[in-house]
């Protein structure tokens, strides 16, 4: 129980639907609230398929590539740490524009789906989620253990997608100022994910350099 909690807390800090709300009511702000559900239970379902899929073939991309755990912690890291920073100055031009760029948005306004894309990806499950899902998934040796993180995995889903769900009233309620709250909170959770993975993957790395010399 343990493991799922711990990749649930995780997962949790990364993937912030909670820095999502103000994207989604920005891109759906002329959709009537019963598509924008819509909207939130497809982006959920694709945020579970795609972190599923990454966390069992993860692997096998990383032995296509030649890449390292020890590599793909440390870039896994810095991408995680900037998410956190980004977090932490909680500027309101942040959190109306999380995750994805002017060019991005400009066009997500003009499609009529954006449950894939931007909500799902990247917005949701980034290349920070992706990054720990996989290097989790080379430390697990056990069927029940891979079992554990798929539930982790997809009650992450069903959480974001009732968070997502009541986002207009969620955000109502806390205002700019209870969201910019929030963002700090979990910015410094998040940067300290960040800087564990980056020392995870540096360590190592280190010992087998100056080991070798």
């Amino acid at each position: 129980m343990g493991l799922f909690i711990a990749t649930f807390s995780a997962l949790f800090s990364v993937v912030n639907p909670l820095g999502a709300m103000p994207v989604l009511l920005a891109l759906t702000a002329n959709d009537s609230p019963a598509w924008r559900e819509v909207q939130v239970r497809k982006a959920a379902i694709y945020l579970a398929c795609i972190l599923i899929v990454f966390f069992l073939i993860g692997t096998y991309i990383l032995d296509f590539f030649g890449i390292s755990i020890e590599g793909l912690r440390i870039a896994g890291g810095i991408i995680i740490s900037k998410s956190g920073i980004d977090l932490l100055r909680s500027k309101s031009e942040y959190s109306k524009g999380r995750a994805i760029n002017k060019k991005v948005k400009e066009e997500a306004l003009l499609k009529n789906d954006i449950s894939f894309s931007p909500l799902a990806m990247p917005m949701l499950s980034g290349p920070g989620s992706i990054s720990l899902l996989i290097s989790l998934a080379l430390e697990l040796t056990v069927i029940w253990d891979y079992l554990l993180v798929i539930a982790a995995v997809l009650v992450m889903a069903l959480v974001t997608y009732l968070i997502l769900r009541v986002s207009p009233r969620l955000v109502s309620f806390l205002g700019e100022s209870g969201i910019s709250a929030m963002s700090r909170m979990m910015g410094f959770i998040v940067l300290a994910i960040g800087i564990q993975f980056i020392a995870n993957g540096a360590i190592p790395m280190l010992k087998s350099v100056f080991g070798a010399g």
